[in-house]
């Protein structure tokens, strides 16, 4: 990537861009390259719980276009990139933490061997973690949201325990991941336009991906045409928005 963008110009650049240029394709190098760095967006206790689909077919593309009901961005689209929440993965991301953990301290230490900081990361992974993801139909949920409120009251404790709250913490950290990869995009002068609206479930089918996996937003990409920024930037004033306290 040469003549790339500094962040505060990328931030600029980037616009949501619904007409793309059919007759300027996107290098698909290049795209892999900005979804590498969409992997290395800050995340919830680092589970990492996303997945990445790069949609360079046009066959795919023509597919799922109507389920974006065919907004320009999707029709006109050269690639597309569909952030993929996977929740239902946390088990086997705790235990890949941990065996990241096995390479930094080592394999099997007795706990009287063990750092604080190892006691810590083991445990956080090792317990904390399954107790806060574990659930049954939410029934366990509220039985730890209610453990969560008597607790509260003596001290301060995290409270989004239930099924609900951890969905949310992991569309949160695709959103990121999704904005990492949007930036990367502008940086090289390619173009993006972030799409919540879809029918998931067909997208999903399509895709074939399984019943836990949820889609966070799919991403069109190409290069902007002079009619594919629909007008000038709109945003509330800053003084408005931003309170120093």
């Amino acid at each position: 990537m040469t003549n790339e963008k500094t962040v505060s110009e990328a931030i600029h650049y980037r616009r949501s861009v619904r007409i793309f240029d059919p007759e300027k394709p996107l290098n698909t190098a290049l795209v892999k390259k900005c979804i590498e760095q969409a992997s290395l967006a800050p995340n919830s206790s680092n589970m990492q719980l996303w997945e990445f689909y790069h949609i360079t077919s046009k066959e795919m593309i023509a597919k799922i276009a109507p389920f974006c009901f065919n907004q320009n961005a999707a029709k006109t689209a050269q690639q597309l990139v569909v952030f993929v929440v996977r929740k239902d993965l946390w088990k086997q991301r705790a235990k890949a933490n941990l065996a990241f953990m096995d390479s930094v301290f080592g394999k099997n230490n007795p706990k009287a061997e063990q750092s604080k900081r190892e006691k810590m990361v083991r445990n956080y992974y090792g317990k904390i973690i399954p107790f806060a993801y574990r659930d049954f139909f939410g029934i366990f949920g509220w039985i730890k949201y209610l453990l969560i409120l008597i607790t509260g009251i003596f001290r301060p404790i995290y409270r989004e325990v239930r099924q609900k709250d951890m969905r949310i913490v992991a569309h949160k950290t695709c959103g990121l991941a999704a904005q990492n990869f949007m930036t990367s995009m502008a940086a090289i002068n390619y173009d993006t336009c972030p799409m919540e609206g879809s029918d998931t479930w067909r997208v999903k089918s399509a895709l074939g991906l399984p019943i836990g996996a949820e889609i966070n937003m799919i991403v069109s990409c190409g290069i902007r045409t002079e009619k594919g920024v629909y007008g000038e930037r709109f945003r509330i004033p800053f003084e408005e928005i931003y309170k120093e306290v």
